[in-house]
Order: C-alpha cells, then structure tokens, then sequence
C-alpha cells in the first residue's frame, strides 16, 4: 500500500537518533532486546518501545528462535515506503562515531550473560 499514513510511519519511526542508531545495529547483526537495551544503556521497557515502533513501520521484523525474540533488518517489507529507506540508511552513517561505537559494543553483547541476569 502507497498511503501518507504508510509513508508517515516510516519518516517518524526514523525521527529519532535512538532509533536510527537501532536500526544501524541490526543491519550489522539480529539482536534481542536485552542486547539493544545493553548497547544504548537504557530500561528495557524503553528499548521494547523503539524496537515496536520501528516494526510497526515495516523497517524491522522480529522472529522466534526457541526462547529468543531475534529483531533483525525487514527487507521484504509490507510498507511500500520502507524498501527504499531501508536501502539508503544502510548506506549512510558507517563512518559515524556513535554508529561505529554501537556496532563495537554490540558485536560484544553476549545475550547469554545478558538475559541471565
């Protein structure tokens, strides 16, 4: 579908640096959300919140794998609008240094130790 509502769900989804930053995250890896919440420093309540908004908007997708929710990079897309978004914010922002930081600490997020505490 090709609405504004559509379109708008995508551009407000990305208006915020923190969701941006998550979403930079899972073009390089699918992470759970006590991984995110541990990369950001934030409540888990909080990082749950980003990740819906960002899924509500067809710029991400979760899956199951046996206990873990993994969130991962939405390239089939129901939203029309996000297809192409999704191509160009994975090229822009590499050489950004809160987007280079993120990708280090996540790359070392342990969902193991994490979610076991």
């Amino acid at each position: 579908m090709k609405t504004m509502r559509h379109f708008l769900k995508v551009t407000k989804a990305l208006s915020d640096k923190t969701r941006v930053r998550i979403f930079k995250m899972l073009q390089r890896k699918k992470m759970c959300v006590c991984e995110v919440q541990a990369v950001l420093g934030m409540a888990q309540s909080t990082a749950s919140k980003h990740l819906k908004m960002l899924e509500d908007a067809g710029l991400i997708m979760r899956t199951k794998d046996g206990l873990w929710v993994n969130y991962q990079i939405d390239r089939h897309s129901h939203n029309h609008h996000a297809g192409p978004i999704i191509s160009y914010l994975c090229s822009v922002l590499d050489d950004d240094p809160e987007v280079t930081a993120d990708a280090k600490k996540a790359a070392r997020a342990n969902r193991l130790e994490l979610c076991s505490k």
